[in-house]
């Protein structure tokens, strides 16, 4: 059977009310989204945003000599381009596919004037918004004061929760990218959960076998992040 695409597969786009849902609705553009593919380059100005439904989104910060950290992971829940309607346009990250699949593409200019119509769309974005801003903050606090294997159990428990699987294709060396690490490293950790029985790993297919286990390993910065995104995105407009 045919997989079904919807746009309302993205959370943000499913709690808007029917009016401004179909406001938007015939200007997304479905995109597939291939592993490794850059949405946003730093500095760069933005023309679009980007609902992702199936696909995995990484914010990264980039060095001067290329050395790049992951500092958010955007998915089903929210959008790329967040600085479009803050009115910065550009950023100094990188955003690129971490899981490949699908997302709707919409035009900056048009997501801009919804959002100054002070509309539901405009309230989701901004609680969207703060949700993220946990999240790159907890990210940094992990990556300072907690081990490779914390951080990596963090990396893996956010990303299941942005997927329908329980299943990620990722090389260690995109792993090590995205955590700013060696790759010894991550071989070392990976190793660690796949020998307690945590996680499966054979040839770019990481296979999560005891989400729990990784739930009690991974430490507090996990579980503050759901936390926020679970008060702030309810998806539910006060009065």
């Amino acid at each position: 059977m045919a997989l079904q695409h919807d746009p309302r597969q993205n959370h943000l786009l499913a709690a808007l009310p029917r009016d401004e849902y179909e406001r938007l609705a015939p200007h997304l553009e479905r995109v597939e989204l291939t592993l490794g593919e850059s949405l946003v380059e730093s500095g760069m100005v933005m023309r679009h945003v980007y609902f992702p439904t199936d696909s995995i989104v990484s914010l990264l910060c980039v060095m001067e000599a290329g050395d790049s950290t992951e500092i958010a992971v955007v998915g089903a829940e929210g959008i790329v381009g967040i600085s479009l309607f803050m009115g910065g346009e550009t950023t100094p990250s990188r955003a690129v596919v971490q899981s490949a699949g699908s997302a709707y593409r919409l035009k900056g200019q048009l997501l801009k004037d919804e959002f100054d119509r002070a509309s539901t769309l405009q309230f989701l974005l901004l609680r969207y918004t703060q949700a993220l801003i946990t999240q790159m903050a907890q990210t940094a606090v992990c990556n300072r004061h907690h081990s490779l294997d914390q951080q990596l159990c963090r990396w893996l428990l956010l990303s299941l929760d942005r997927l329908p699987t329980n299943e990620l294709v990722m090389t260690q060396e995109l792993i090590a990218n995205m955590l700013g690490v060696r790759r010894e490293g991550v071989t070392e950790s990976a190793g660690k959960l796949q020998k307690a029985g945590l996680i499966s790993y054979h040839r770019g297919r990481i296979c999560v076998l005891d989400r729990p286990g990784l739930e009690a390993r991974v430490g507090e910065c996990y579980a503050v992040v759901k936390k926020e995104y679970d008060r702030l995105l309810s998806y539910q407009r006060p009065g």
